[in-house]
């Protein structure tokens, strides 16, 4: 237990210390800048619009320090080290999504109000943008770590290929999250719950199985 949790918290200072932690921040924040003037002066539009993009972005957003997730700990030896301890690859995978939840899905949270205001969207909107969003970040944070530790042996192009891998297992998030912002759309949030629920339990056994082949 002392190991997993110096794993979590080594993990979250890596990206709290590092500064990476605001890049894929900045890049939420710059899309919902940028989109406006794609979309241009019409209101409504961008109002209709802005909820689905403010999806894409925390999609992308989650999946930009990917190279820092696991492919650090391959370099070092770190995942070694903790398979002679006979700590399973799937606990240390289940760590890791949850630190990297943490280390993005707050500053994420308060980037939302901001880049939500720049796309037009009304309180009750950003209310349930804010709702989805924190349902689906541990889902994100375990498709994040499953890129990670499958393009971890890979030189040069992981993040464009580990996105690829993921995102039909991404789509179902943005349906759901998307349809929840459609007065309709009811039963969204319960899918959007379940499938989210779904990946984060998936994902540290996938995830494990992709380190343990790092070893091999």
């Amino acid at each position: 237990m002392t190991t997993l949790l110096a794993l979590f918290w080594r993990d979250l200072r890596r990206a709290w210390g590092s500064g990476a932690l605001w890049l894929p921040v900045l890049f939420f924040l710059l899309v919902a800048t940028a989109f406006p003037f794609a979309v241009g002066p019409d209101a409504p539009l961008l109002r209709r619009a802005g909820g689905g993009m403010v999806w894409v972005a925390a999609l992308l957003a989650a999946l930009l320090p990917i190279d820092r997730l696991v492919r650090p700990d391959r370099d070092a030896g770190v995942l070694d080290q903790l398979a002679v301890r006979g700590i399973a690859d799937e606990v240390i995978a289940a760590v890791k999504i949850f630190a990297h939840a943490i280390a993005f899905g707050l500053p994420l949270m308060i980037a939302l109000f901001p880049a939500a205001a720049l796309l037009a969207q009304d309180a009750a909107r950003v209310e349930l943008l804010a709702v989805g969003i924190a349902i689906a970040i541990p889902a994100l944070a375990a498709l994040a770590v499953l890129s990670a530790a499958l393009t971890a042996g890979l030189k040069g192009g992981g993040s464009a290929i580990g996105g690829l891998l993921v995102l039909p297992l991404a789509v179902p998030l943005l349906i759901f999250g998307a349809g929840m912002l459609d007065p309709s759309g009811r039963g969204a949030m319960k899918l959007l719950a379940a499938t989210s629920l779904l990946l984060t339990m998936i994902g540290p056994f996938a995830a494990g199985a992709a380190m343990r082949g790092l070893r091999e």
